[in-house]
């Protein structure tokens, strides 16, 4: 798995953190449920990047679910879950 999710600066603030040693590519950020973003992914991530998002809801644990997808530089496409 390549990324780290800090949860460390506190709701609302979260980070996302290239910890892998590819290049990521195509990466988007999608919420499922009621919770709302404030942030847009960056389309590369290179390693060591971090990318800091601000996620809002009144309960994100039960209301929401963040999705983070991408592709290796060989193509393949991923899908990684974030629960909060």
């Amino acid at each position: 798995m390549p990324w780290a999710f800090d949860r460390s600066l506190g709701p609302p603030r979260f980070a996302l953190d290239n910890v892998g040693p590819e290049v990521l590519h195509a990466i988007s950020l999608h919420l499922l449920g009621s919770g709302t973003m404030l942030s847009r992914a960056p389309l590369v991530m290179r390693p060591g990047d971090r990318l800091v998002i601000t996620i809002r809801d009144e309960d994100l644990a039960r209301n929401t679910i963040l999705l983070v997808r991408w592709f290796r530089p060989n193509g393949e496409e991923y899908l990684w879950r974030v629960a909060f």
